[in-house]
């Protein structure tokens, strides 16, 4: 059966491909560099070849099933670095697809690229550790026991990926040992990358364990359950939050100007990314995150090989990817390990 013939929403109007595209770059322009359209447009037809095939001539059809044809359709034409970064522009168009009430909302959420591996990432995507200090110092102060800071402090003290933080359920804080406990759970929708190799207790500070737990007694934390049953940790008004909102709540609480001036002398009034944490130069997203912690763990002295375990790394891909201490740092650590007659 072609796939559009399947129901539609009865608070969907119906529009066609064709016409979402040229109305959603016609809105888009006026905000984009010449090079950002051309790359939006190429981008897009990915999408209109695809629809084409599946035999789609109404958005309104559209459902995150196709969405993750579409995903393994394209993945097999292009890298999965490639891959995410050319999703964005259609997530993008989903979303404004939304305000012409031709697709259903939180639709772009779940058009998602497999997860990379280890060191995949763009290098030099990392967030320093004093810009870190910063964003707690301002959420200890102003938005105490926040979700922003709940995710912050989690992702910073642990380096853990964003499928480990998203797994997290409320049952799994162990408060007698200040302590986070990772399962791999794919019978409900939560993953590790691992899988079961990656399953671990994490410990952290009394202190920060103690802003997890506060964030979970918080009033203005949703208490909710996901469609399993479960309790997730991290939550929305909807449920557990996808991993791409994640992502976008990490966008948004690295943003500079959320905590103090922009570096590169943007007005938020003027700027887009006050609206769109995608379009904000400095963001970090969790990954970011990820590779500071492990190198900061580093600079401080810990064992490789307990960083390894801590963050569900190998050795080989920790010097690789993670460890972006300079050679000065390096030397002062092992510096501080050598024996007096060295």
């Amino acid at each position: 059966m072609p796939h559009n013939q399947r129901d539609k929403s009865d608070d969907l109007v119906p529009l066609e491909l064709d016409e979402a595209i040229s109305r959603f770059l016609r809105h888009m322009k006026p905000g984009w560099r010449d090079s950002t359209y051309d790359n939006a447009v190429t981008r897009l037809g990915h999408f209109t070849d695809w629809f084409e095939q599946a035999e789609i001539t109404d958005l309104n059809s559209l459902n995150g099933r196709h969405l993750s044809d579409f995903v393994e359709w394209r993945h097999g034409e292009v890298k999965p670095i490639t891959l995410q970064k050319q999703l964005s522009t259609p997530r993008q168009a989903l979303r404004y697809w939304v305000t012409l009430e031709a697709v259903s909302r939180g639709l772009a959420e779940k058009l998602q690229a497999p997860e990379l591996p280890d060191g995949a990432e763009v290098s030099n995507v990392v967030i320093d550790s004093s810009r870190v200090r910063k964003i707690l110092e301002y959420h200890n102060r102003y938005r105490y026991a926040s979700r922003h800071h709940a995710m912050a402090v989690i992702l910073w003290r642990t380096g853990m990926r964003r499928g480990s933080l998203h797994s997290l359920d409320v049952d799994d804080l162990r408060p007698d040992d200040h302590a986070l406990v990772l399962k791999h759970r794919p019978e409900s929708d939560t993953y590790l990358k691992n899988g079961k190799h990656g399953e671990r207790w994490v410990n952290l500070k009394p202190q920060y364990f103690q802003i997890i737990q506060d964030y979970v007694n918080s009033p203005n934390r949703p208490d909710v359950t996901d469609r399993f049953g479960r309790d997730p940790l991290i939550t929305t008004r909807n449920g557990r939050p996808h991993p791409t909102t994640l992502t976008d709540n990490t966008y948004r609480m690295t943003r500079p100007c959320e905590y103090g001036p922009c570096p590169v002398g943007r007005v938020p009034e003027d700027c887009q990314g006050t609206t769109d944490p995608e379009k904000c130069p400095e963001k970090r997203g969790p990954h970011a995150f990820r590779r500071a912690s492990i190198s900061e763990h580093l600079r401080h002295s810990t064992q490789p090989d307990i960083v390894s375990d801590r963050c569900n790394v190998s050795l080989k891909v920790l010097y690789r990817h993670y460890d972006v201490r300079t050679e000065r740092e390096k030397m002062a650590v092992r510096k501080n390990q050598l024996p007096d007659w060295s």
